[in-house]
């Protein structure tokens, strides 16, 4: 019994930092997509759009993995 109580508030706190990480990992591809958009111009390829995208799919990934290993360490 006190095993359970006390891995449960460890899942809570994994899964109220998963919002924060993703908002960290977009952010970060978001700034250096704008970083290279802006020091090296290319009319044909928007990094930050890429670059978001790319941050959107680690950020997901990152968050299935993460709950994979909450639901296995059960």
């Amino acid at each position: 019994m006190e095993d359970q109580k006390k891995k449960s508030p460890n899942k809570w706190l994994a899964l109220i930092n998963i919002p924060f990480q993703m908002g960290i990992v977009i952010f970060a591809f978001a700034w250096l997509g704008q970083w290279l958009d802006e020091n090296h111009p290319n009319p044909k390829v928007y990094y930050n759009k890429i670059l978001v995208v790319v941050g959107v799919f680690l950020a997901l990934y990152n968050v299935i993995r993460q709950v994979n290993e909450l639901n296995k360490n059960e």
